[in-house]
């Protein structure tokens, strides 16, 4: 797998980072919003930069020109509820993709042990396209596989790429192991460790939450 990190390189997306994990700024939750929205528009520009291009043909009221645009076809599919805000962000860039729309949650064994409950699919033909698969969180990485093994019946997807904002180094090692070696992952920064209860540290909390409003 081919991964791709950010905040690597000092850009503006790290004001939006800090915001994120900011416990003050957290609670403006159409902020936090925002900024995830803002950090997937960042995501699909550098997305954008590893596509596919064709040249066409556009005629301006003074001649025609010739310009490389993006020939993928592409599908745009978000883990509800928490990918919403990346889900607008990058379909604010890619903006004539097909989507899909996937539910997974944590269903808690005891304080340490969990499982992931996939229950809802709406997904268009994958056969041929490329696939982006969002996920703001990439924790343990059980979920995004989880939906990745759901998404099989739809088709089988020309290329994968995955577009998360905050993820572990645990999470990664498993996409490793699950994906096709052919699969790239944007994210925008990575931490170092899990908890015991299986979230990222220092990472932000429940993006879910902090977007939403708590859950019972």
């Amino acid at each position: 797998m081919i991964v791709k990190t950010l905040d690597a390189k000092n850009s503006i997306l790290n004001k939006f980072i800090a915001e994120i994990r900011d416990v003050t700024i957290q609670k403006d939750s159409m902020r936090f919003r925002k900024n995830i929205e803002r950090i997937g528009e960042i995501l699909a520009y550098e997305i954008s930069q590893s596509l596919v291009y064709e040249n066409k043909v556009v005629t301006t009221p003074l001649g025609t020109k010739i310009v490389s645009i993006p020939k993928s076809d592409i599908v745009l599919c978000s883990i509800l509820r928490a990918g919403l805000p990346l889900h607008n962000g990058l379909l604010n860039y890619f903006d004539d993709a097909e989507n899909a729309f996937i539910s997974a949650y944590r269903n808690h064994i005891n304080e340490t042990e969990f499982e992931i409950k996939v229950e809802y699919f709406a997904s268009p033909n994958l056969d041929g396209k490329t696939l982006i698969l969002a996920d703001p969180m990439l924790a343990t990485g059980q979920s995004i596989v989880s939906v990745y093994e759901g998404l099989k019946k739809h088709g089988t997807p020309k290329e994968i790429i995955l577009a998360c904002v905050i993820g572990s180094n645990e999470g990664i090692k498993l996409l490793e192991k699950q994906f096709p070696s052919s699969t790239k992952l944007w994210i925008a920064t990575v931490d170092n460790k899990l908890n015991d209860k299986g979230y990222i540290v220092p990472g932000l909390g429940d993006a879910g939450d902090l977007a939403f409003g708590e859950k019972l």
